[in-house]
């Protein structure tokens, strides 16, 4: 969190670090029209660029973030307000 975009990126989490039962809900899709993933320990996302990056866990939990794309000028990004999400 906060939820944005980033039409010229995408990024790629690894999620881990997670203890046996909990999950990270990760969130993807348009801001208006919103998907989940329900990732457990050492699973990995892709979230392209037109998708809102951002999760939250149910527990404490550790990730590994990487980003392609483009440009390397990683103030371009479009908030979403999380108000605004469907």
């Amino acid at each position: 969190m906060p939820p944005h975009t980033h039409m010229r990126r995408s990024e790629v989490y690894l999620y881990f670090d997670l203890e046996a039962g909990q999950r990270v809900i990760h969130l993807m899709g348009p801001g208006k029209e919103t998907r989940h993933i329900v990732i457990a320990d050492k699973q990995i996302v892709i979230s392209p660029g037109w998708s809102i990056h951002a999760g939250v866990g149910t527990k404490n939990y550790t990730f590994c973030w990487g980003m392609g794309g483009e440009n390397q000028v990683y103030s371009d990004m479009d908030a979403v307000a999380i108000a605004d999400l469907l």
